[in-house]
């Protein structure tokens, strides 16, 4: 390396503190990570493909059952298609966007993003071909696993697998309800055709998953040996219930995940970890972001149980609860040493995005050994990702392509095996493993921006092609960590992860900011509003109004019941009955001469608000 080539980064380091911190290019690793997933591509590649040294695959799959499976993501080194963490890289790399699309945009990358995306989904469409029917995989890891050949020589079976009513599997149709959903929003308004599509087929898969119940590796059962379903299918059944609710605020699904959460784990698992398989701690945490926003009405008791849960999983990564995650001597998140980083990744985005809803929300974290700021959250998830960006005992990158030390030997078919385009001979099955495999030398292909399995538990790596358990990459691994690096590299600009995407209603801001206004009501109740905070986001100003209620009588006001009108964002602090407002939950009565108060944020005037009725005893 040149000299001016070794002293850029120094000199970005001090030039763009927004985008670099602790001596690392986040948007440099955030480009690279999202470059993974076009060298993961099957089907047929497209003319802006980025990727060079990979070319077309999988161009028959689904043909002998009759169905166009053709397209989709090989999950990792190898070449099947597995649906179930297909379809969560596609969920949590949607999040990512929902979270961090500003970020993302502001850095260059959302088109990238929301291409990745795309071509996950759009393989999702064609495996659910009917409202019931849902195919899971493609080819199979016994078969594909005694080959070494690149995708574009495959000669492995490449049987289709489907789940149906007779063979049903509520995880993976859950899962797959999940990713369209949250990919939904993420086109809501660039293509809204598209996520009018992907809506309709979200619906219909969780309807599936939740009324032909069962386990999709009893259906699948080729999938039993490689991505098992530990955790059973009722976590992914709220996953999905939370997706379904995130995307288009019906109540059906808010109303499943109250009536479900505590019969199905979600208000009783605490977490140590989130993944392809548990989906619990995402629940907690969306079902967290939903309180937060006012959206738990009836169902905030079970809610406040859902965020309990969720602080939990936070402290245990902060090795403040009761029960803490284990971490290496260097620092990092340890779960196990197959993959240890798709957990690292994982629980460092929720992290991420639970900071910032804490941070939104102005609130702390109280853990059982003290209380954590939102920012002390977001330096441990910034701290996981130094450790992968090379900062730990080893110095070394484990993304490959990024950094001066990375794996060199990545157990990878495609990127081990000398590019088609460069070499078109044919590697048969077995001659791949003589030819390709056993050679002790850097892979022909860069595999840019993929994150490998990782270190041990005692942060040591074997930097071998053939140990599959650290030098293997995944799709799962990089999906949040897009998220997690788009936030990194915004640097600390403030902005509020919990308002709506967009007001229900077009609004002006105020000509002022009123300090008081008292709302003519009926007495003997006086209800009294001002401004108590006040910010700019996307180019409006956001205002966060305190409303106190007042009994000015002798008596107790029970059974009340208010009417708000020319609002244009959430509430807290009250119970929605239907056109009209009530006590929250844990408030049935308001003694004389006490006050409560309820706040909602909004762009403009203060909201209208009245006694509709009430009753004094």
């Amino acid at each position: 390396m040149d000299k001016a080539a070794y002293l850029l980064p120094l000199l970005l380091t001090v030039f763009s503190a927004s985008s670099v911190f602790g001596g690392h290019d986040y948007g440099q690793a955030l480009t690279k990570s999202i470059l993974f997933f076009e060298a993961q591509r099957s089907g047929h590649l497209p003319s802006n493909q980025r990727v060079k040294w990979r070319s077309h695959s999988g161009l028959r799959d689904g043909k002998a059952s009759g169905v166009d499976l053709v397209g989709g993501y090989y999950d990792a080194g190898d070449n099947v298609k597995f649906g179930l963490p297909m379809a969560f890289t596609i969920t949590m790399m949607s999040w990512s966007i929902v979270e961090y699309g500003k970020q993302l945009a502001r850095s260059g990358e959302l088109s990238h993003a929301m291409d990745a995306v795309k071509w996950g989904t759009d393989y999702l469409i064609k495996a659910h071909p009917q409202p019931n029917v849902l195919y899971g995989e493609v080819g199979d890891g016994n078969t594909d696993h005694y080959c070494w050949q690149r995708p574009e020589d495959m000669t492995t079976d490449r049987r289709a697998y489907k789940i149906d009513p007779s063979n049903p599997g509520s995880d993976l149709a859950g899962e797959t309800a999940a990713a369209m959903a949250a990919a939904s929003i993420v086109f809501r308004h660039s293509n809204p055709s598209y996520s009018s599509e992907l809506l309709s087929h979200a619906r219909q898969l969780f309807e599936f998953a939740d009324k032909y119940r069962g386990k999709y590796d009893s259906s699948i059962t080729v999938a039993q040996k490689y991505y098992r379903s530990v955790s059973g299918y009722q976590d992914e059944l709220l996953w999905a219930a939370a997706w379904m609710f995130h995307a288009t605020n019906d109540d059906y699904y808010v109303d499943y995940l109250g009536e479900n959460g505590d019969a199905m784990g979600g208000t009783g698992w605490s977490m140590t970890e989130f993944g392809w398989d548990v989906k619990y701690a995402g629940v907690q945490v969306l079902a967290a972001k939903f309180l937060m926003q006012g959206k738990g009405g009836r169902h905030s008791p079970v809610f406040q149980r859902y965020q309990g849960k969720a602080e939990s999983f936070m402290c245990s990564l902060l090795g403040k609860g009761n029960r803490n995650v284990q971490k290496t001597p260097g620092g990092l998140i340890f779960k196990q040493r197959w993959n240890n980083l798709q957990f690292v990744t994982s629980a460092s985005f929720l992290a991420t995005v639970y900071s910032d809803y804490l941070a939104s929300a102005g609130d702390d974290l109280s853990c059982p050994a003290g209380d954590v700021s939102s920012a002390q959250l977001l330096s441990l998830a910034q701290s996981q990702v130094d450790y992968i960006l090379g900062d730990n005992p080893r110095a070394t990158s484990y993304m490959v392509g990024y950094g001066n030390n990375y794996p060199q030997q990545v157990h990878h078919r495609g990127s081990s095996i000398v590019s088609i385009k460069v070499d078109p001979t044919f590697v048969s099955c077995r001659g791949g493993y003589a030819t390709w495999y056993s050679k002790k030398s850097s892979d022909p292909n860069l595999l840019t921006g993929a994150t490998v399995g990782g270190p041990d538990a005692y942060d040591n790596f074997a930097d071998e092609r053939d140990n599959y358990e650290q030098t293997e990459p995944a799709t799962y691994n990089n999906a949040p960590l897009v998220g997690i690096l788009a936030r990194l590299n915004s640097g600390s600009n403030g902005y509020n992860q919990i308002l709506p995407v967009t007001p229900a209603t077009p609004v002006t801001k105020p000509a002022h900011v009123p300090k008081r206004k008292e709302t003519p009501t009926l007495a003997p109740i006086a209800v009294s509003q001002k401004i108590t905070f006040s910010w700019v986001h996307q180019g409006r100003t956001y205002y966060r109004y305190s409303t106190i209620l007042a009994n000015k009588s002798g008596k107790t006001v029970k059974d009340l019941k208010l009417s708000v009108s020319k609002l244009y964002g959430p509430l807290w602090g009250l119970t929605k009955s239907g056109e009209s407002y009530s006590f929250p939950e844990w408030i049935k009565s308001l003694p004389a001469g006490k006050s409560m108060e309820f706040v909602y944020i909004h762009t403009t005037s203060p909201a209208t608000i009245s006694v509709a009725t009430y009753t004094l005893a």
